[in-house]
């Protein structure tokens, strides 16, 4: 028999030392190949003492058990105790009582191309970015966790403070931009759920924090994510709020029926920190702006699904002079906003292969405009305007691949339709955003199992009018077709065409 518990002690030591010198990967591979030879040891000990405990079985019976086989097989039942209570303690530290990691990196290098309204042309021939997110997820219990993202997204060679654009900073999209070298917050939120609300058979969920508002509903299918549960079709903003779920299908028998509540916060109004009164509202800046929102899911099969999504944003706002951000941004009204879609998981049943892993879609989508009386009109007008989008997309197995997936979409947007997709990742503009007509395709490949994969996409943008980038009001949201562009000296400014050929190379684990 081996005597006492030598890779015990030496996890003991390796929980209660200091390792400061250590880094926090190396420290937890170290108690990982602790705990997996201590399993080993584990197993071997249990198996000894099934064995002993059978053959003084066979002793009593025969009523030749001595006393040393007693203590032999006390001395196992403290060591299988010892390693157990180690085990407990290794798997705290490893899993259960510490965030959980993991990265995703992505080496992109667009071609971007613009012509103007007046026949003037822009591109880069060659736009490389790093982009990096590191998540970290913990459940404490099995009620509450939390989800938080680390976000850095930076071009080539680009330095903190470099003069990348006077609004890239802005908190809707400093995530989504390749603006220099910080690491941010993109998302930090606790959740909490629950399989019953108020006795009610209604699994339901609570969260507050930063929001993972990004890449959601559909327009994560080219961008191989998975949904945040906004859709994208009509918001696509980083932003801070709160949000709360209710499963009705215990209670309606309908599938996949849920409601879900979200608020937040896009701008604070508030005197810095460093004046006489910190924090407080300041009568001179542009009021808070808060959102208000409505998810409903009437039916969702897994393969068949209907969605649908309201809100409504108060007191947007227009930059003062987009020539001088300084001038700062005034408040011109609100927006609501309406969106429904309908995806198929699969087309038909049992067809063949190719059309069982087929997914198609069809979204559709209202904005109508609610100008305030003193904000001097949105979009340029005083009165309320509606727009509309309409968007549809297939994605299919990968022609060359098991693994693959390979996609087509299309989307239109009216002279006033109006989306707030800042942050979407096409670096030459939202594409649902466009006042015109949007064609995309893409194939996504996987290299090494799920964890190294590339993509090659292709965006065109055919604007029919301006300002589907800009803000709400009549200085960057103003609808003008290339004609009254260049009619007003802006043909030069005012993007008639765009594409993006983009490649990248991408790291999960």
């Amino acid at each position: 028999m081996n005597k006492p518990l030598l890779l015990s002690l030496a996890a003991t030591v390796l929980l209660s030392s200091n390792v400061s010198a250590e880094t926090m990967y190396t420290k937890f591979q170290t108690m990982e190949l602790e705990m997996k030879k201590l399993q080993h040891e584990l197993s071997s000990l249990k198996a000894e003492q099934t064995q002993l405990k059978k053959d003084a079985l066979k002793a009593q019976e025969e009523e030749q058990e001595s006393q040393e086989e007693d203590d032999e097989e006390e001395s196992v039942d403290e060591r299988l105790t010892d390693i157990e209570e180690t085990l407990t303690d290794l798997n705290k530290a490893t899993n259960g009582s510490h965030l959980k990691f993991n990265v995703d990196y992505r080496f992109a290098i667009d071609n971007m191309q613009y012509k103007m309204a007046d026949g003037s042309e822009a591109n880069n021939d060659a736009f490389m970015t790093n982009r990096l997110w590191v998540n970290m997820n913990w459940a404490a219990t099995k009620h509450i966790s939390f989800s938080g993202q680390l976000a850095y997204n930076k071009a080539f060679g680009a330095r903190s403070g470099a003069e990348n654009g006077a609004y890239d900073s802005f908190d809707w999209i400093t995530n989504e931009n390749a603006y220099d070298d910080t690491v941010r917050i993109r998302s930090a939120y606790f959740l909490y759920k629950n399989d019953t609300f108020l006795t009610t058979d209604i699994p339901w969920t609570f969260s507050i924090g930063r929001r993972p508002s990004t890449n959601g509903h559909l327009v994560n299918l080219r961008d191989d994510d998975q949904a945040a549960s906004p859709m994208g079709h009509t918001i696509n903003v980083e932003f801070d709020g709160l949000s709360s779920k209710f499963a009705l299908e215990n209670v309606t028998g309908i599938d996949g029926m849920y409601v879900k509540f979200c608020a937040g916060r896009g701008m604070s109004n508030a005197k810095p920190r460093i004046s006489s009164t910190p924090y407080a509202t300041n009568d001179s800046s542009a009021p808070d702006i808060d959102l208000l929102g409505l998810i409903f899911v009437p039916y969702d099969n897994g393969q068949y699904s209907l969605n649908t999504q309201y809100y409504y944003a108060n007191n947007l706002m227009d930059a003062v002079n987009p020539a001088d951000p300084t001038q700062g941004f005034k408040t011109v009204g609100g927006l609501h906003s309406f969106t429904a879609n309908i995806v198929a998981n699969g087309i038909g049943d049992g067809i063949n292969d190719f059309l069982d892993d087929t997914i198609f879609f069809v979204s559709g989508a209202v904005s109508v405009t609610d100008p305030s009386k003193n904000g001097g009109g949105m979009l340029g007008r005083l009165d309320p305007k509606t727009g509309y989008s309409y968007w549809s997309g297939v994605q299919f197995p990968s022609l060359v691949s098991e693994e693959g997936r390979w996609g087509i979409e299309y989307n239109h947007g009216s002279k006033f339709w109006r989306s707030m997709t800042y942050g979407e990742d096409t670096n030459i503009g939202s594409k649902l955003a466009v006042r015109g007509n949007a064609y995309e395709a893409y194939f996504t490949e996987y290299l090494v199992e799920d964890v190294l994969s590339m993509q090659v996409r292709y965006t065109y943008m055919d604007y029919e009018f301006s300002g589907s980038n800009g803000f709400f009001g009549d200085t960057t949201g103003q609808p003008l077709s290339m004609e009254q562009a260049i009619a007003n000296g802006l043909g030069n400014s005012v993007v008639d065409t765009a594409q993006d050929i983009r490649f990248y190379l991408r790291y999960k684990y």
